[in-house]
């Protein structure tokens, strides 16, 4: 009877101590750096079947974020925690690009050319070959290069070519394998190329483009555009074929984090983080509209119908409205002339404000923002075209150029420093 009594008191004080631990795990986790919050979620999600990371973020995080941003090693601070674009505002001129010309850069990847346009005149005012199938102007971290990656389809090697933002003109080419894109941690470290018929990221020096490391990404076909979290310990990359989703990786240890299908199989593309750094919002081209991830937990959360063939999404200066182009297709070959437009997302509600059309129709694809916010700037893919967009009337000038225009620029912009692509600022 004594041995009964001592199994059924402690039996009792177990069923009280066990959801107190339950309680002290969970504060415990929340309240973990980011790679501590992962590593408890991968811990759970190999336990069993019935065992899931969490799906929201937790309240403690989503307080935290109200406080300065700790960001990895390097990495210019954050300006501003509710708007990771404050650094990139129309006013906030880096003097490191003092003296480069007002221009934009258009990589035509059918005619292996690049179109300079003088955004004053809308005139084109020089044209340069370059490596084979220029896909995107990228500006380099420092502010004081842009290169043209040409990633080479169906060749051995592609290249980057380097262009003088205060001439204009371009140097001599770097060759490197596959450059479909060009990104870089927010460090200033290290250039990311995106090796896309690879499923590779390359780690190179973003002077010489020597390389450093690799990270191999088997799971993600067609791995394409990237943005950052807003402290810069990971990156999300959208992966565009065989269904389509997302890798994430960890930039701290340079590793896959892991993959994510979204709820539809489809064709992710361009990819932007909120102001708030909580969510990243994905284009999506045959979704027709724009997923929205909570990055931390790495699960989707919302869905936003855009328009057809959804492709390249542009906050505003101030980092209140994302402009998304819907390219009229869901090929990748499309015919001119398509029902492509551009709508403008309000990012707080995450609504659809307006949509412009483009007159006669046409196939809005990738570009920037001007310098001052009031223009648009858009490759029209399938119409070798350019389009110049009044960001507050929605008016369309149209500017022919080379055979297939995708990843241009606008130079100069604001910012401190680029993490890549056709001008991701901060």
């Amino acid at each position: 009877m004594v041995v009964r009594r001592h199994l059924s008191k402690w039996f009792r004080l177990g069923l009280l101590l066990v959801p107190l631990f339950c309680l002290c795990v969970w504060v415990g986790i929340t309240a973990l750096p980011q790679s501590g919050r992962e590593a408890a979620a991968n811990l759970c999600a190999s336990a069993g079947p019935g065992i899931r990371p969490m799906r929201s973020r937790p309240p403690l995080l989503r307080l935290a974020r109200a406080g300065p941003v700790e960001t990895v090693p390097g990495m210019p601070a954050v300006l501003d925690p509710n708007n990771v674009y404050s650094g990139a505002a129309a006013d906030r001129f880096s003097p490191a690009v003092d003296g480069a010309l007002s221009r934009v850069y258009v990589p035509n990847l059918q005619s292996n050319d690049v179109y300079v346009i003088d955004p004053a005149t809308t005139a084109v005012v020089d044209r340069y070959k370059v490596g084979a199938v220029p896909q995107h102007v990228v500006p380099s971290w420092d502010l004081k290069t842009l290169w043209v990656a040409n990633n080479g389809m169906r060749r051995r090697y592609g290249s980057l070519t380097p262009i003088d933002p205060k001439t204009g003109k371009p140097g001599q080419d770097i060759p490197v394998d596959d450059p479909y894109n060009l990104y870089f941690t927010p460090d200033g470290k290290s250039a990311i190329v995106v090796a896309e018929r690879r499923k590779r990221l390359d780690f190179r020096d973003p002077q010489t483009m020597a390389l450093q490391q690799s990270i191999s990404t088997p799971g993600c076909s067609g791995i394409n555009h990237a943005d950052f979290s807003i402290d810069g310990r990971y990156a999300i990359f959208t992966c565009e074929f065989r269904g389509g989703g997302l890798v994430k990786i960890d930039l701290v240890n340079r590793r896959v984090v892991g993959y994510l299908r979204l709820a539809k199989r489809g064709m992710p593309q361009d990819i932007r983080i909120s102001p708030d750094g909580t969510t990243f919002f994905v284009a999506d081209m045959r979704a027709d509209g724009v997923y929205l991830v909570d990055g931390d937990t790495f699960a989707q959360t919302d869905f936003i119908p855009t328009g057809i063939g959804t492709h390249g999404l542009y906050p505003s200066r101030d980092g209140v409205k994302l402009y998304v182009a819907n390219r009229g297709s869901h090929r990748v070959r499309g015919r001119p002339h398509g029902p492509g437009g551009i709508s403008v997302v309000d990012f707080a509600t995450r609504k659809v404000e307006k949509t412009w059309p483009i007159p006669g129709g046409g196939s809005p694809d990738m570009g920037n923002v001007s310098a001052d916010g009031k223009q648009l700037w858009l490759s029209g893919r399938y119409d070798n075209v350019v389009y110049d967009i009044d960001t507050t009337t929605g008016a369309v000038s149209i500017i022919p150029v080379g055979r297939e225009p995708h990843g241009l620029t606008v130079w100069p912009q604001p910012g401190r420093y680029s993490l890549g692509h056709t001008g991701n600022m901060r």
